[in-house]
């Protein structure tokens, strides 16, 4: 039996329960982040076993933990909110969130209780990221299933706008915490107070929720017994739900996801990392584009009620594809031009035997290279230095090529101690000094920083995220029958957010280290994103005026 959709403007109770449970994630992603912004500080007092740059793989893992098992979490919830109701089961989600996040804020560090800190820190991580996995199938179809027929892009757009900002409240208590109690105390315990005030914002969150409603959609089906008594085998077990869910994944969140994470956290890395600019004016800059590109989360949403949501995804990974190369060698010139001029004059080459030269992933630093090769790239990767690769003669040692000065790389396997150190100091010193020459910055000049242009440039990327995120929600929540919707838009979103979007950092920077150039790291977002706009153009279909309340 279908379900009549009212078609009439949202009550003010309805307005209620929107803006509610937009603010309720809003908190869920302010845990969730307050991790990875501190991730170097808790390694700090987690693994403090570990020699430092270990301590930053590990704490790395710890957060990446958080990405890898969103996709159980969408499982888990997902089902339960498909048989017991959207309302109970979000608010489980952000319980399991809430106090997760306290009680790292009262974690006791490794030189309290040794080995159980880490790993109880590891287990609540796996916890928040099964809460978040939850958490936005159900407030994405609780918002759905709550608005009038027509309006559904509009009321979801707000659900996509808590993530970017959740990012912002998490960077702007821990800034001030920062400055309030300085950084020495903040690094020895102030840094715990961001996830204690996180229990003020569950207070206010679950009394929030506790005051709503069912969503109607849910409540007609339950009363009428429609309910599903096996959600996951009906969304995976059964091909005419199944193929849903894969076109989900690979024709929308995929793309979605990687324009997401480049636009809001690998651009900040490039900043910081290749282009060598200030931490807290990379951070500054982010910043000032993700609160002037925010509102298109909501205009792109709601422009999606009129023209469709398709059009408007597919634009954003077509826009992607085609302009990432151009924007970030863009970046470049606005944010140190000293480097773009360098790379234009005097290019770095480095000639080597192909079998003397390994993976060159390295981003901690903690990998021992000793072949001649390995030792060129790995100085010039610390340097953050784009270079060309050449094929060398067999047996060789290799060499840079930095303009017109050629340096000779060495081999540090059987060289005593005090000798692998002695060449390591010199060969260090002469590419810096060729560097140098050649007119390679060691850092951004800060006066020649050209802020207005980074900005508008940062504002495009975050725009080109509203563009495949704003419309998403709605989008996801009509592909799916009522009655396994929670469980079937969860996996593939967060399958293409956690791993896809997730992993894309890690990724791009093998990308760069293997090749040598720090823009190759965008051909990852680039070719899913590619994949997304042929397999979304060809395969899915527009859902705008699908009546969700008889898509059962």
């Amino acid at each position: 039996m279908a379900i009549t959709a009212p078609n009439r403007p949202m009550t003010p109770e309805e307005k209620k329960v929107i803006f509610a449970s937009s603010l309720g994630t809003v908190f869920e992603w302010y845990d969730f982040y307050l991790y990875g912004t501190l991730a170097v500080i808790i390694g700090n007092q987690f693994f403090s076993a570990l020699d430092p740059a270990s301590r930053t793989i590990f704490s790395l893992l710890a957060f990446a933990a958080g990405f890898i098992v969103r996709p159980f979490g969408a499982l888990v919830f997902g089902r339960l909110g498909d048989m017991i109701g959207r309302k109970y089961t979000f608010l489980v989600t952000i319980l399991i969130m809430g106090l997760s996040t306290f009680i790292v804020g009262l974690l006791p560090s490794y030189g309290s209780i040794g080995v159980a800190a880490p790993i109880i820190l590891i287990a609540l991580r796996m916890l928040q990221g099964l809460a978040l996995g939850g958490e936005y199938g159900g407030a994405a179809t609780y918002v759905a299933e709550h608005s009038p027929a027509g309006r559904r892009g509009f009321f979801t757009s707000w659900i996509q706008t808590t993530a970017t900002a959740g990012l912002l409240l998490s960077l702007v208590v821990i800034l001030g915490v920062r400055t309030v109690i300085g950084e020495a105390a903040f690094a020895d315990w102030g840094w715990r107070i961001p996830f204690l005030v996180s229990i003020l914002l569950l207070a206010v969150s679950v009394y929030i929720r506790l005051s709503m409603n069912e969503s109607p959609a849910f409540t007609k089906m339950k009363a009428e017994g429609r309910t599903s008594k096996a959600p996951l085998s009906e969304s995976f077990g059964q091909w005419k739900n199944l193929k849903i869910v894969i076109l989900a994944l690979i024709g929308l969140t995929a793309g979605q996801a990687v324009v997401w994470y480049t636009g809001q956290f690998y651009v900040l890395f490039f900043l910081m990392g290749s282009l060598k600019v200030d931490g807290v004016l990379a951070n500054l800059l982010v910043a000032a584009s993700l609160i002037i590109a925010t509102p298109f989360f909501v205009i792109f949403g709601s422009l999606s009620d009129k023209i469709g949501r398709k059009p408007i995804i597919m634009a954003g990974c077509f826009l992607a594809v085609v302009t990432y190369f151009p924007v970030f060698t863009a970046l470049t010139k606005a944010a140190n031009p000293d480097l773009a001029a360098a790379q234009a004059k005097n290019k770095v080459v480095v000639t080597a035997d192909a079998r003397e030269c390994s993976f060159q992933f390295n981003p901690t630093g903690t990998a021992k290279y000793t072949s001649s090769c390995d030792i060129a790239k790995q100085v010039l990767s610390a340097n953050s230095v784009s270079y060309e690769n050449a094929a060398g003669a067999a047996g060789e040692p290799a060499t840079i090529r930095i303009g017109e000065t050629v340096i000779t790389s060495y081999k540090s396997a059987g060289l005593l101690a005090d000798d692998a150190k002695k060449k390591d100091i010199e060969f260090k010193k002469a590419t810096a000094d060729a560097l140098k020459v050649a007119g390679y910055p060691a850092k951004a000049d800060p006066a020649k920083v050209d802020k207005v242009t980074l900005v508008l440039l940062l504002t495009y990327l975050v725009i080109l995220v509203t563009m495949v995120y704003g419309p998403i929600a709605a989008m996801l929540v009509e592909m799916f029958p009522t009655r396994i919707r929670y469980t079937s838009l969860s996996l593939p979103y967060h399958i293409g957010n956690g791993w896809f979007g997730g992993l894309l950092p890690a990724t791009a920077l093998a990308i760069v280290a293997q090749t040598g150039n720090m823009y190759n790291g965008l051909w990852y977002p680039i070719v899913v994103a590619a994949m997304t706009l042929v397999v979304g153009t060809l395969f899915v279909k527009e859902t705008k005026d699908v009546d969700i309340y008889a898509n059962d």
